[in-house]
């Protein structure tokens, strides 16, 4: 497996002290992890040490008995060509013949107490041992000197080099995670307020807006030009779970039994909504009621418990609060029969998603998991790359299927300044999921759909600044990886002027389908929210929200319905999706459309208090590194799911 370097961060506090938690430098006898060291860990961005004695868990990553036996079936099993074709293996079967020997773990267990370090524990398919020490004890451990770091403006902390193993064990250890606060850079992919307190800020939507697409038109603002239709109409309030199914074609399916009620669907986010049940079911009451979710459908735990998260809005917990709010209310609005079960990582300073991922995996919890977070590019350390790369591998291996939001910058110039598709949507072990503006008729049908790229104008005493169409703000992820190469099943099919970007090698092309995404045409999601002194206090209400993160979930759901009524779990579609899925019809290609709505905001989010403000978001903005073409492109990958004929072709 390759190895890979780099990293980027946005969240984590940790205290400095004049104590430096450091070690002398490698000897002879160690042997240094590659690309362990995070890049954006520089000299000039050190602010001060780590204190000693604050505890750090870390996560040391096995080599299987044979790792690459492990792909070898993963590929054969997700091959449509392929004797093998899904004949997945079960966790049982996965840790008998590639598991890490017990002499192994033993030994890697042996060596960490070794160092003083309290041992916690290994999950059931021995993929790691985790253990906790202080700082000073882990650098000592590792060979390295522990540092804080100032990285877009958050405090990291990160080793000042690369970390190193003893000689004797390093042939074993693939990887170590927890470190350094790497994983702490994943975000949410929702595009919503940003919440200030440990509940949801409160949001509401402001009106006029419409239930479906063009009910309301604005006759009363100037006409937008730059050759939109006029008048535009007004964005959607935010649509509910029968437009949906309705608009992709698949309420024939769902009302004719199939449901997704034989599949189960994780969902994995950081920490853990103590409010999800209540408001996913007393949504579904209010906007799906033939289809309510029962408390024998959901369940939900967080693998790392923490008392830290007493002081979750430090954390931006509430969040990720609201994400898990839209992934679960998302997969149960396209598979209402489903069982959903989530899993989320609990530390504040670690959120843990690989171990989130892991869990799911060797316990096969579910055959379908929906990620909706993930780092902006690829500048990810080597170890979180290489071991979601091995969890992915296992997964397909077991039959289950990874969904990822792509992202909600666009191209990522405007964030990073330069073009690249986020991690982990990248890696070509998952199923890309990008986003589409989406107009829903009266009667239920699709009126158009093209790729969520948003142009934004917004209208000051008269007139539209900056004119049509607007100024790129947001949109769905997409782009030419340069860590992994173009896999097999993209070859032929994705051109070649798109894997040969990057021109060192020909690289991975996300995303690979899409679903509905531009927070304009979004869906509406209930939640527990905390609103201002005089707006209602801490109370359910209803918003609309968009996203990668809501594609994602969405796609899940479909993919739930076609277990369902095939009777087998489908595992990585990916080369099914560019081979008998594009060929007979079922996907419909997506393509430019010049669509606009006009849209109100209210300026505090929740009333009219200090007024409104009415913008125009423009669809499918031009001028981005990735645009929409017919056929394959690299902002809506193949296109999206064309009902019926998806679950039959997958």
């Amino acid at each position: 497996m390759r190895k890979f370097a780099t990293a980027a961060a946005v969240c984590a506090v940790f205290a400095t002290s004049a104590a430096p938690a450091s070690a002398v430098p490698a000897a002879s006898s160690r042997s240094i992890l590659v690309g362990s060291h995070a890049r954006w860990a520089t000299r000039s961005s050190r602010v001060g040490d780590v204190e000693s004695n604050a505890d750090i868990a870390v996560r040391v990553y096995l080599r299987g008995r044979d790792d690459a036996g492990l792909e070898a079936v993963a590929r054969s099993v997700s091959d449509p060509k392929s004797g093998a074709y899904r004949h997945f293996l079960s966790p049982s079967e996965v840790r008998a013949r590639f598991a890490p020997a017990r002499a192994t773990v033993d030994g890697v267990r042996g060596w960490l107490a070794g160092n003083g370090l309290r041992l916690l524990g290994e999950p059931a398919n021995d993929a790691y041992v985790e253990a906790v020490g202080s700082a000073r004890q882990i650098a000592s451990t590792f060979g390295v000197r522990l540092g804080t770091y100032r990285v877009r403006g958050m405090n990291l902390r990160a080793t000042d080099e690369e970390l190193s193993v003893p000689s004797s064990i390093a042939p074993v250890v693939s990887s170590v995670i927890g470190v350094d606060q790497s994983e702490s850079l994943f975000r949410p992919r929702h595009v919503s307020v940003d919440p200030r307190v440990s509940l949801p800020t409160g949001f509401r939507v402001a009106p006029p807006c419409s239930d479906y697409w063009a009910q309301k038109l604005d006759t009363t603002d100037p006409p937008y030009g730059g050759g939109f239709a006029s008048p535009l109409p007004y964005a959607p309030c935010g649509y509910k779970p029968g437009q949906l199914r309705s608009a992709y074609g698949l309420a024939g399916t769902v009302d004719g039994g199939h449901t997704g009620a034989s599949a189960t669907v994780a969902v994995i986010d950081a920490f853990a909504s103590p409010t999800i049940f209540q408001d996913a079911s007393t949504y579904a009451q209010r906007n799906d009621p033939s289809h309510p979710l029962l408390a024998s459908q959901f369940s939900q735990f967080i693998v790392k418990p923490n008392q830290r998260l007493q002081n979750a809005h430090k954390c931006d917990a509430s969040g990720w609060f609201g994400e898990e709010t839209l992934d679960v209310e998302a997969v149960h609005a396209m598979a209402p029969g489903a069982h959903i079960v989530y899993v989320g990582g609990g530390d504040c300073l670690d959120p843990a998603l690989d171990v989130a991922l892991n869990a799911v995996v060797a316990n096969h919890l579910a055959s379908i998991v929906s990620n909706s977070y993930g780092e902006l590019g690829e500048d990810v350390p080597a170890d979180i790359v290489n071991e979601f790369e091995r969890i992915a591998i296992q997964a397909a291996a077991e039959g289950i299927g990874v969904y990822f939001s792509s992202g909600d910058n666009g191209d990522e110039v405007s964030t990073l300044g330069h073009a690249a598709p986020d991690f982990s949507a990248s890696s070509p072990w998952v199923t890309a999921v990008g986003g589409t503006s989406l107009g829903v008729g009266a009667d239920g049908s699709t009126v158009l759909e093209t790729a969520w790229e948003t142009g934004k104008s917004t209208l000051v005493a008269g007139v539209y600044s900056p004119p049509a169409p607007g100024a790129f703000l947001y949109g769905s992820g997409g782009g030419t990886s340069t860590l992994f190469p173009e896999p097999d099943y993209q070859k032929g099919v994705v051109p070649d002027a798109l894997a040969n970007i990057n021109r060192a090698f020909p690289g991975r092309v996300v995303p690979d389908v899409s679903m509905v995404g531009d927070p304009s045409t979004g869906f509406l999601v209930g939640q527990t929210q905390q609103f201002p002194y005089g707006g209602g206090g801490v109370r359910y209400d209803e918003y609309r929200i968009g996203g990668t993160s809501l594609s994602s979930p969405l796609l899940a759901g479909v993919v739930a319905l076609a277990d369902d009524l095939s009777g087998s779990p489908h595992g990585f579609i990916n080369p099914t999706l560019y081979s008998n899925v594009r060929t007979g019809n079922g996907v419909v290609d997506v393509v430019h459309s010049d669509g606009a709505v006009a849209r109100v905001d209210y300026v505090n989010g929740v009333n009219a208090k200090k007024g409104t403000v009415t913008s125009v978001r423009t669809f499918d903005f031009a001028g981005l590194a990735i645009s929409t073409t017919p056929g394959y492109d690299n902002t809506t990958g193949l296109g999206v799911p064309n009902g019926l004929t998806f679950l039959q072709r997958l």
